[in-house]
C-alpha cells in the first residue's frame, strides 16, 4: 500500500495539481463562508459542497464539467430541504434516504454526470444528518452551498483550469443492457437493500450516528461493477478506517478542535484525499476518516468512544454491502471482467488500424485518441481483476492466470503506444508489410473476442525475422502478446478467469 502511493506515476503532475487545487478551492470556499457570517454548521456544509464539486465532477470535457457543476445545487438543495423537513419524522426520513441511495446509484447509467449528481444528492442528505439540520437552518445552508459551489467553480474553471491544456479524457461507457440485465439497475437495488440493512442495524448500534453505516455502504458501491470489486472495496474501506482511527487517536484527539492546528491538518487531509484517491482507496479512506475526526473535534464531541463507534458503524455498513452483493441480484466478477477485456482488445485493434492509416498518409486518422481510451479501459480491467490478485485470495491458480492476463495486456498497451508514437512522426515511412501485419492483429483480436472462442482455432505467434522498421516491430510484438493471451483467456469451462 505504501509503495503504491509513493511510487505511482503521475504524468504531467495531474494528481498533484488536482490535490493542490482542491486545497485552494475548498479553503477559499470556507473563508468565503466565514466572511459571509455563516455558522460553523453552514461553513462545514459549504466546505463539503466545494469538496464534492472539485472531486466528483469528471466529465470528459471542460464544458461538460461546467454544466455538471452548475447542476449540483439544483439536485442538492431539494434533497437538503427534504432531509431538514423530515428531521423529526424518522420513518419518512429513513425511507427518503433509501430512495436517495437507490436513485443516486441508478443515475450512474447516464455516465459521469449522473454519477456526480447522485453522489452530491446522497452526501447532501448525509451532511444533513451529520449536522442535525432543521428547516430553520435551510436559508443559511442554501446560501453556504451556492456560495461554495460558485467559489469552487471559479477556482476550477477560472483561476486554475489545467484541464484546458490536456486532451479530453476518454471515459468508458458503463456496461449496457436493459432492465435487470443493466449493471447499474442491479446495483441500485443492491445498494438500497444494503443501505436498508445498514440503516436498521446502525440505529440499533447508535440512534445518533446510524448514518455512518449507511454512508459506508454507499461509498463501497461507488466505482464498482461486480461482486468481487465490491467485496474488495469493502475490505479496503474497513482497513482505511481502522488506520485512520488509530491516527486520529494520535493526532485529532490531542488537538481537540484547536482552530489553527485543526485548519492546517484539515488542509493536509484534503490534499491526501485528492492525491491518493486514484491509486489507493485504503489511503483515501484513511484521510477521510482523519478529516471527519478533525471536524468532530471542531464541533466539540470527539472522544475515543466516538471513534470506536465509527469503526462499529463502518463494519455494519460493510456487512450490509457484502450481504447485498452476495444475495441480491449478484453481478459476477467473471461476467464484468470478460466484458472489459473484450473492449480493451477491440480498442487495441482500433488503435492499430488508426496508426496504420496514419502511416499510409490518412491525415484524418487519430490513433492518440484511441490510446487514451485504451488506458482507461485497462484501468477498468485492473479494477475488475483486483479481487483475484488480492493478497488474501486463496485461489492461487486463478491468481497466476489473472496476473498473466494483466501483464500481457500491459504488453499490448506498450506496443500500441510505441506504434502510435511512430505513426505520429511526420517522417515515418509506410512499409508494404504493415497491411499484412495489421490484418494478423485484427484476426487475433477477432479470435479472442468472438463468441464461442473456446472452440476456435488456437492462436500462434507468427515467426518473423528481425526488423529494423519500428512500426513493424511494434506490430510483431502485438501479435506475440495476443497469441500468448489465448491460453489464459481460453480456460476450460469449469475454470473461468475469475470465479463467480
Amino acid at each position: 500500500m505504501l509503495k503504491k502511493v509513493f511510487t505511482a506515476p503521475d504524468p504531467g503532475r495531474v494528481r498533484l495539481r488536482f490535490a493542490a487545487r482542491a486545497v485552494l478551492g475548498i479553503g477559499l470556499a470556507v473563508v468565503g463562508c466565514g466572511l459571509a457570517g455563516h455558522s460553523l454548521a453552514g461553513t462545514v456544509t459549504g466546505g463539503l459542497a466545494a469538496l464534492l464539486a472539485l472531486f466528483t465532477v469528471a466529465d470528459a470535457t471542460v464544458r461538460g464539467q461546467v454544466v455538471t457543476t452548475a447542476l449540483l445545487p439544483a439536485v442538492g438543495l431539494p434533497v437538503l430541504a427534504a432531509a431538514a423537513v423530515l428531521h423529526d419524522h424518522p420513518v419518512a426520513r429513513d425511507l427518503t434516504f433509501l430512495a436517495v441511495v437507490g436513485a443516486g446509484v441508478y443515475a450512474r447509467r447516464w455516465g459521469p454526470r449522473g454519477h456526480s449528481l447522485g453522489v452530491f444528492a446522497f452526501m447532501t442528505f448525509f451532511v444533513a444528518q451529520f449536522l442535525h439540520a432543521t428547516t430553520g437552518q435551510l436559508p443559511r445552508l442554501y446560501a453556504a452551498v451556492v456560495l461554495s459551489v460558485l467559489v469552487a467553480a471559479a477556482v476550477r474553471f477560472g483561476l486554475w483550469c489545467y484541464e484546458r491544456r490536456l486532451p479530453a479524457a476518454a471515459v468508458p461507457a458503463p456496461p449496457g443492457g436493459t432492465g435487470l440485465a443493466r449493471v447499474t439497475t442491479r446495483q441500485a437495488i443492491q445498494a438500497t437493500a444494503g443501505a436498508g440493512f445498514a440503516l436498521v442495524v446502525g440505529q440499533l448500534v447508535s440512534g445518533q450516528r446510524w448514518y455512518w453505516a449507511v454512508g459506508a455502504t454507499w461509498w463501497i458501491f461507488v466505482n464498482t461493477a461486480s461482486r468481487g470489486e465490491t467485496l474488495v472495496r469493502g475490505f479496503r474501506r474497513v482497513l482505511g478506517t481502522v488506520i485512520g482511527i488509530g491516527l486520529g487517536l494520535l493526532v485529532a484527539v490531542p488537538v481537540n478542535g484547536a482552530a489553527v492546528p485543526t485548519a492546517a491538518l484539515v488542509a493536509v487531509c484534503v490534499f491526501g484525499v485528492f492525491y491518493t484517491a486514484a491509486v489507493s482507496y485504503t489511503w483515501m479512506m484513511l484521510w477521510v476518516t482523519l478529516l471527519a475526526e478533525l471536524l468532530y473535534g471542531l464541533l466539540g464531541v470527539l472522544t475515543p468512544g466516538l471513534l470506536a463507534l465509527r469503526l462499529a458503524e463502518t463494519g455494519v455498513g460493510a456487512l450490509g454491502a457484502v450481504l447485498a452483493v452476495l444475495f441480491v441480484l449478484p453481478v459476477t466478477t467473471h461476467t464484468v471482467t470478460d466484458a472489459w477485456i473484450q473492449r480493451a482488445l477491440r480498442c487495441v485493434h482500433a488503435c492499430t488500424a488508426e496508426a496504420a492509416a496514419r502511416l499510409s498518409g490518412a491525415d484524418h486518422a487519430d490513433p492518440g485518441r484511441r490510446v487514451a481510451e485504451l488506458e482507461q479501459l485497462l484501468g477498468r480491467v485492473r479494477l475488475s481483476v483486483a479481487p483475484l490478485v488480492h493478497p488474501l485470495n486463496p485461489m492461487l491458480g486463478r491468481k497466476r492466470r489473472a496476473r498473466q492476463v494483466l501483464a500481457l495486456l500491459d504488453d499490448c498497451a506498450r506496443e500500441t503506444r510505441g506504434l502510435v508514437a511512430v505513426a505520429a512522426d511526420p517522417e515515418a515511412s509506410h512499409d508494404a508489410r504493415l497491411a499484412a501485419a495489421c490484418w494478423r492483429v485484427e484476426a487475433a483480436v477477432e479470435a479472442l473476442t468472438q463468441r464461442g472462442a473456446d472452440d476456435a482455432e488456437p492462436l500462434s505467434a507468427t515467426a518473423h525475422p528481425p526488423v529494423v522498421e519500428p512500426a513493424l516491430a511494434h506490430l510483431h510484438g502485438l501479435e506475440r502478446a495476443l497469441a500468448e493471451l489465448a491460453a489464459p483467456l481460453r480456460a476450460p469451462s469449469g475454470s473461468p478467469l475469475v470465479g463467480a
